[in-house]
């Protein structure tokens, strides 16, 4: 049997990079899947799912609205009787403006996305975990939340944001028999990423990606579905409120601040 055998899940961000991958790995381990994304991509996500012999449907939501939200763990319960995890993946970066070119609307949708949504996911996930005393709850955060110099100031501050309601929301589920974990990924090549994959091969220095982490090489989305799989299976069943970062080893020193690839 697979690690999530017969579970009831949620992706959200399910339409590419990271969350496609776990959407494949996850009923690969038998997961019955929601998968969650504003774009079409992710009827082609289930379609790949289900040509594997997954079972999926595919939703196409905002993760950062209420309603949305509200509709597509609905589904999850309707569809599948429960609901035992969710990984609040979705995401956008913001690219990297100037800090004195940043405008407020900029970081309001960058916060409305890469942290209200992570918390409307556990706030309406809850209440049926709770009631059935068993859930995992998964958020993607990023280096860029543990230190600086990874990403843009309101990617950061959104993303520490993700991991401090991580760690507040692990005491909020006390005895519940619900946990709630964050990963933490590095630079992993995906849609998101992908100008600073472009730029560097244009400057001729692609070969430089990653090498500022010990495995000197890029993640890829498979690596971070692993660790999402770990924490949504009951493999995890003692691992509650931490932040875990996928990154080579990269926050093990994080010497990439003011050094540009």
């Amino acid at each position: 049997m697979g690690r999530l055998e017969g579970k009831s899940v949620i992706i959200t961000g399910a339409g590419s990079g990271i969350g496609r991958a776990a959407s494949l790995l996850f009923t690969k381990e038998g997961a019955k899947l929601i998968a969650v994304d504003r774009s079409e991509g992710v009827k082609e996500t289930v379609e790949l799912v289900r040509q594997a012999g997954g079972t999926a449907e595919a939703v196409i939501a905002d993760a950062g609205s209420e309603q949305d939200v509200i509709a597509f763990i609905a589904k999850a319960v309707s569809s599948y009787g429960r609901l035992d995890a969710i990984w609040a993946n979705a995401g956008i970066s913001g690219g990297l403006v100037p800090l004195a070119e940043q405008t407020v609307e900029h970081w309001q949708e960058i916060l409305r996305i890469n942290l209200i949504g992570p918390f409307l996911a556990i706030k309406h996930s809850m209440p049926h975990m709770i009631k059935q005393k068993y859930g995992s709850i998964v958020c993607t955060a990023s280096v860029a939340g543990l230190k600086s110099g990874a990403s843009g100031h309101p990617y950061a501050s959104s993303k520490a944001g993700v991991i401090s309601l991580v760690q507040t929301t692990a005491y909020s589920l006390s005895g519940t028999g619900v946990r709630i974990n964050a990963v933490c990924p590095g630079l992993i090549e995906t849609g998101m990423t992908k100008p600073v994959f472009d730029r560097a091969k244009d400057r001729g220095t692609a070969d430089k990606i990653g090498q500022l982490n010990p495995l000197k090489r890029a993640g890829q989305p498979h690596e971070l579905a692993a660790m999402g799989l770990f924490l949504a299976s009951d493999d995890a069943s003692y691992v509650n409120g931490q932040a875990i970062p996928v990154d080579g080893g990269l926050t093990a020193s994080m010497p990439y601040a003011g050094k540009p690839i």
